[in-house]
């Protein structure tokens, strides 16, 4: 299944997830947290985008074990609506989302996005193939391609990693749930530091949305620059931007990851 059929199947009762979206030992977490999203959606009025979602992950998603979804609309204002996620697995809660939307309102304050850094164009960064047992199985669904720092386990110390990334097979839209799947498909900056192979995963995980909300058309790639804040004890603290491919800023993330090794 791809990422559309998928986005498609929330609305039943139960979705499973094929083993193709695994990482490690779980389901990839940009797939779990779009999903989510894409339900949480559905109870919101027109005209109120998606303005800011933070997502702990509570537990591994396993692939090929049905999952369903808990929302509930915890308030709605007159401009701006709060809701709840949870992605429910064997009993268990093993996502927890909270997502604020809001419709545009009156204001004299405009500040312009810093624009995006100077990269390689796409077809010259170098991509990470899928290689079956090797790299996580959700990369033979989306491609990314480094323009900043290095390979994962590479024992490079560079505080940025980045490049281009999108979906292999094209999608029918660019939608806020394709951002933020792509936004979770980069592996944590720090794995760069490492000389060797060790596991690491998220704990938590925020993105904010930018609006007017900037054209991106179904087929095009995105560019990622993590930053990596700081790291310690096991534990891995970064911040990402995103933006189109004309430089216009599309999100801003957050991330707490535990590393082990």
């Amino acid at each position: 299944m791809n990422f559309d059929e998928l986005l498609a199947g929330v609305e039943r009762d139960e979705l499973t997830i094929p083993a193709s979206w695994g990482q490690g030992r779980a389901t990839f977490g940009g797939l779990v947290a779009a999903l989510t999203y894409q339900r949480m959606k559905a109870v919101i009025q027109p005209g109120r985008p998606l303005r800011a979602l933070q997502v702990a992950f509570v537990g591994p998603v396993e692939v090929d074990v049905p999952v369903e979804f808990i929302v509930t609309l915890l308030r709605e204002g007159k401009a701006a609506s709060q809701v709840q996620g949870h992605l429910v697995q064997g009993g268990e809660v093993k996502l927890a989302a909270l997502a604020s939307f809001g419709g545009d309102r009156p204001s004299e304050v405009v500040v312009d996005a810093d624009p995006a850094p100077d990269a390689p164009a796409f077809d010259q960064c170098k991509g990470l193939p899928y290689i079956q047992g090797v790299t996580p199985e959700f990369t033979q669904h989306i491609d990314m391609r480094w323009a900043f720092g290095s390979l994962p386990f590479s024992g490079k110390k560079s505080r940025e990693m980045g490049g281009w990334m999108c979906f292999r097979e094209p999608s029918l839209a660019m939608s806020d749930a394709h951002v933020i799947a792509l936004a979770d498909a980069w592996p944590p900056a720090v794995l760069q530091h490492l000389k060797s192979k060790a596991p690491a995963s998220s704990m938590s995980w925020s993105l904010e949305m930018v609006h007017p909300r900037p054209e991106m058309a179904a087929d095009d790639a995105l560019l990622y620059r993590a930053f990596i804040d700081q790291a310690g004890a096991g534990y891995g603290h970064t911040g990402a931007t995103i933006w189109n491919k004309s430089g216009e800023l599309v999100a801003i993330s957050r991330q707490a990851v535990t590393v082990f090794g």
